[in-house]
């Protein structure tokens, strides 16, 4: 352990155990440790792929921005829509006549059939039985011809609706019987398309609405009985239940694959633009900065996003999914360790191998202290600074999908922002120095691991959170002028034995 690791080790824990001193019950109980673990495992990724850059003499600004664009795209390729099973496209709709024009010909509904129409911006949502279909002609897409649709006439559509074009009309489904403690449902025909985290809409005619997830079905005499994962206490005869299939983008691992693919593109990018065009690795950053920013804000229309609650069981456990150690008494409860913090010191081993144990890690080391005696070495100054790049990406976009399940949610107005100041502090505190060619994982694993503490030092010492910035650039100032001081100091010491 070198001195610089070894400092900030001593730091880390004299605060560690200043904090546990005077706020034990703040610092000490298990959801303060659980929230330590898991924010060093979400900051820790950052820092280490900005290590990998500022190792080959670079710097990068817009891992925050990769965080955003990331935990966007993420949030669009795993989207989750749920529609009815039994529906069709609202033509036109003409509430004195009683009348709803399709815009397809269609079999699905027949005399008698309970319908729902809703969905358009101008049309209240109503219930309505279906007197009879018929036939008829609508104008085609061009323009210059007809095509055939289908008349539906019906009783009770609202007459204060008014005329519209969208929406659409479903069809709805009587409840034959409510199992409360069992927690099933039965409902009136053949459901074969309706599965496991479908959902049904459950209706009161008179009044009121439930929408539960199912769990499970089961056919029984042309009827099908539905476990949901909910309370059915309120349902009840007279109730009408439409169900709502998922339909999701993308397959998780797809989605996954398809975002670390687009990180990895846009480092080779930043890499090409730094070695081929020789742009400054500041100015390419910082554009990616405020593109990939830009580019979040757009996608999304500058609103918030996010995935909800759909990935409870399975990708969000990455993040809050927890392994229990041990439990204490009151104030201090659980102690667990997040799963998020097991994948962070995954990539820290991996990395750590890659930097120390591989020809590529010495090449990019040789690259940061000396660009030209690495090229006349014959080392590939080219890739190995494109490759630094692609790793800080990559590690962007992991974070992506830590901060983005972490929060559930997505403003890409200031989602990510100022991020890269806590990794770049991370791994300067590590012991990376800014001119390149020097740097530990281990060190910025436990300069992370500081950055978040004393982020909490800030919380539990009651110290005004708007000091929290001149904090981290307090902190960047000093672990930069402790490395140029241990550099002239070592160079003294070396020309005194010379």
């Amino acid at each position: 352990m070198n001195v610089k690791i070894l400092g900030i080790t001593l730091l880390l824990v004299g605060l560690w155990l200043f904090l546990a001193v005077q706020v034990p019950e703040g610092f000490l109980n298990g959801n303060n440790m659980f929230n330590l673990f898991l924010r060093t495992a979400m900051y820790g990724v950052l820092g280490i792929g900005v290590a990998f850059v500022i190792i080959t003499a670079g710097i990068d600004l817009s891992i925050g921005s990769i965080v955003c664009l990331s935990g966007v795209l993420l949030s669009l390729f795993l989207s989750v829509s749920y529609h009815p099973s039994d529906r069709e496209q609202v033509f036109a709709i003409d509430p004195q006549q009683q009348v709803i024009v399709l815009a397809d010909e269609t079999e699905r509904f027949e005399e008698g059939d309970l319908l729902r129409y809703y969905g358009s911006t101008q049309a209240r949502s109503a219930v309505v039985t279906l007197s009879s279909v018929e036939s008829t002609n609508i104008p085609d897409q061009a323009g210059d011809g007809t095509s055939s649709a289908s008349l539906l006439k019906v009783e009770g559509l609202d007459g204060n609706t008014s005329n519209a074009r969208d929406g659409v009309v479903a069809k709805l489904y009587p409840i034959k019987g409510v199992d409360s403690a069992k927690g099933t449902v039965l409902i009136a025909g053949k459901h074969e398309g309706l599965a496991a985290r479908d959902q049904i809409r459950f209706i009161n005619p008179s009044g009121g609405m439930e929408q539960i997830v199912v769990a499970g079905t089961e056919s029984i005499d042309g009827n099908t009985r539905v476990s949901v994962d909910g309370d059915t206490g309120a349902l009840g005869e007279g109730w009408l239940a439409m169900p709502l299939l998922r339909d999701q983008t993308m397959p998780v691992p797809v989605a996954l694959l398809s975002v670390l693919g687009i990180a990895l593109l846009l480092g080779v990018v930043h890499g090409l633009l730094v070695t081929k065009i020789h742009l400054q690795p500041f100015v390419v950053t910082l554009c990616g900065l405020l593109l990939y920013r830009g580019i979040s804000r757009w996608l999304v229309n500058d609103r918030d996003t996010g995935y909800g609650n759909e990935y409870e069981s399975s990708l969000s456990l990455l993040t809050n999914g927890k392994f229990e150690l041990f439990t204490l008494g009151e104030p201090y409860g659980t102690y667990s360790v997040p799963y998020a913090f097991f994948i962070f010191i995954l990539v820290a081993i991996l990395a750590a191998v890659f930097l120390n144990k591989t020809i590529y890690g010495r090449y990019m080391l040789a690259l940061g202290r000396n660009v030209e005696a690495a090229r006349f070495s014959g080392i590939d100054t080219d890739r190995m600074t494109i490759i630094g790049y692609v790793i800080c990406t990559v590690m962007g976009a992991l974070g992506g999908l830590f901060f983005l399940n972490y929060s559930d949610s997505i403003a890409p107005s200031s989602h990510g922002n100022f991020f890269e100041l806590y990794a770049i502090a991370a791994a300067v505190l590590g012991g990376c120095s800014l001119r390149g060619g020097e740097g530990s994982i281990l060190g910025v694993v436990i300069g992370t691991a500081l950055m978040v503490t004393l982020k909490m030092f800030i919380n539990l010492m009651k110290i005004s959170d708007t000091l929290e910035f001149a904090i981290i650039g307090i902190v960047i100032l000093v672990g930069v002028v402790a490395d140029e001081l241990l550099k002239k100091a070592v160079a003294r010491r070396q020309a005194s034995k010379s």
